[in-house]
């Protein structure tokens, strides 16, 4: 299975044996929207919901860090997914939150993890079938590992800015970038990691929401001033949008690429850290 299915092979697989369809929207809390009772309203057949907003570490004051291997472990198996299976992600967010969905399934171990090109929009776009209501669900084992090279700590970045030896790439709107518009959050400074690049995540999609491919997504990291042939880590605000630029590269070949998990949540909150605005 590819790491990206068009809704005409997911259409075709349906009702296969080993196939797990994952929604794993997720909206920010000041959007308005409840991405549960939406799931409920219509999904596609034989979907279950990632909560990513409750699949993460409470234990901390940083959002979206990663929970334990273990609480991991245990909502997979309550999703139903397991060993062997094959899951197709999708998501309906404009934060194209199946990307982080796609990152941890393969952080802790999952072999077969697509994404769903173009999500449900595409889907509805073509008239394919919804349900609604709650799925049923049978438990499955999910053999749990956890790879660290996956992930980037705010020390990771922090000796990067010495060494230089990753691009570092932000998945955040430009504004924010530079520094001319405030975050959301009031404790957080403005502007960027020095150094970094700036490819906000919607830069890497086409008007109708799917996916960029071959040389156009080679020229989104490019135009940002990217080397591609360098090792990457990506950030964003919260760790959520940064899976983007991760997909992207990987869908390009690249395996050479971690994922700032404190992201600017962290690096903006803490005073010591140096920042750098325009």
């Amino acid at each position: 299975m590819d790491q990206l299915v068009s809704t005409e092979w997911l259409a075709g697989e349906m009702g296969a044996s080993d196939l797990r369809i994952v929604d794993a929207t997720y909206f920010l809390a000041d959007a308005g929207r409840d991405a549960r009772a939406e799931f409920e309203g219509g999904h596609i057949p034989g979907a279950v919901f990632m909560d990513l907003g409750e699949l993460a570490d409470s234990s901390g004051d940083l959002p979206n860090m990663l929970p334990s291997a273990e609480k991991f472990a245990s909502r997979m198996q309550s999703l139903g997914l397991g060993d062997g299976s094959r899951v197709v992600l999708y998501d309906d967010s404009p934060l194209k939150s199946a990307a982080r969905a796609w990152w941890m399934l393969n952080m802790f171990g999952a072999h077969s993890v697509a994404i769903l090109d173009g999500g449900l929009s595409k889907w509805k776009t073509e008239g394919r079938p919804l349900e609604t209501g709650k799925p049923d669900i049978r438990h499955r084992h999910f053999t749990v590992w956890k790879d660290e090279k996956q992930v980037a700590k705010k020390s990771d970045v922090m000796s990067n800015l010495h060494d230089k030896g990753a691009e570092v790439v932000d998945a955040r709107p430009a504004g924010r970038f530079t520094g001319e518009e405030a975050e959301p959050r009031d404790d957080l400074a403005r502007g960027h990691i020095p150094g970094s690049h700036n490819t906000p995540h919607g830069a890497f999609f086409h008007a109708d929401g799917t996916w960029k491919t071959g040389d156009e997504l080679k020229s989104v990291f490019k135009d940002a001033g990217v080397d591609l042939d360098k090792p990457m880590i990506t950030s964003c605000g919260s760790g959520m949008t940064a899976a983007v630029p991760l997909f992207a590269a990987h869908l390009l070949g690249k395996s050479d690429v971690r994922l700032y998990d404190g992201a600017w949540s962290e690096w903006g909150a803490d005073a010591d850290t140096p920042k750098a605005t325009a």
